[in-house]
């Protein structure tokens, strides 16, 4: 069952290790402080940070200052469009109670004009009630002298007709004129 466990080549990947006959007392090379590889160790990480510094840290630093400045950018641009849309938002305001005072006065304007039609209209409605009124007094009052001419004539006729019959009785000029004096003076007294 061991044998499903071990990796191919084992014992030779392992050897450094000292766990697969070796003595115990050997240090692995890879820990062990030697000077010539740590000058090496040193010269070489230094060469990689000039080699880096010279190639790779002055692109990576421009692009993040470019990118840093595309970010301010585009933070200036966005800041700008919302104080433009802030300008938008209250000019719009400004406009709707511009209409909204606008449409109150045209309301009113409406209302004004439509009590002033109404009152011309009274005003109109009334004279000519009045007009027609003063057109029934003055007809009431045609009709009423011409029934009263009628009734004179009427009764000029019968003081006519009766001083015929008085006459006919020898009733001298001067008591027939009198007597048709005295039936007008009692009709006028019935006048309305």
């Amino acid at each position: 069952m061991n044998q499903y466990w071990t990796i191919p080549g084992d014992n030779a990947l392992h050897e450094s290790t000292g766990t697969h006959g070796a003595p115990q007392s050997e240090q692995n090379p890879l820990v062990k402080l030697d000077p010539g590889l740590f000058i090496w160790t040193v010269l070489t990480f230094v060469l990689l940070l000039t080699v880096l510094a010279k190639f790779a840290w002055k692109p990576l630093l421009l692009m993040l200052d470019e990118r840093n400045k595309s970010i301010e950018e585009s933070l200036q641009s966005a800041e700008k469009a919302r104080k433009e849309l802030e300008n938008i938002n209250q000019e719009s305001e400004s406009i709707l109670m511009k209409a909204k005072t606008e449409a109150q006065s045209i309301v009113g304007e409406a209302k004004t004009a439509a009590d002033n039609m109404k009152e011309d209209i009274v005003s109109k409605a009334r004279s000519e009630a009045e007009g027609q009124l003063e057109k029934a007094k003055i007809q009431i009052n045609v009709e009423k002298d011409k029934a009263m001419a009628e009734i004179r004539e009427e009764v000029v006729n019968l003081s006519i007709h009766v001083a015929e019959k008085i006459i006919k009785k020898n009733i001298s000029k001067e008591e027939n004129v009198e007597l048709i004096k005295k039936s007008l003076d009692s009709m006028e007294g019935y006048e309305a």
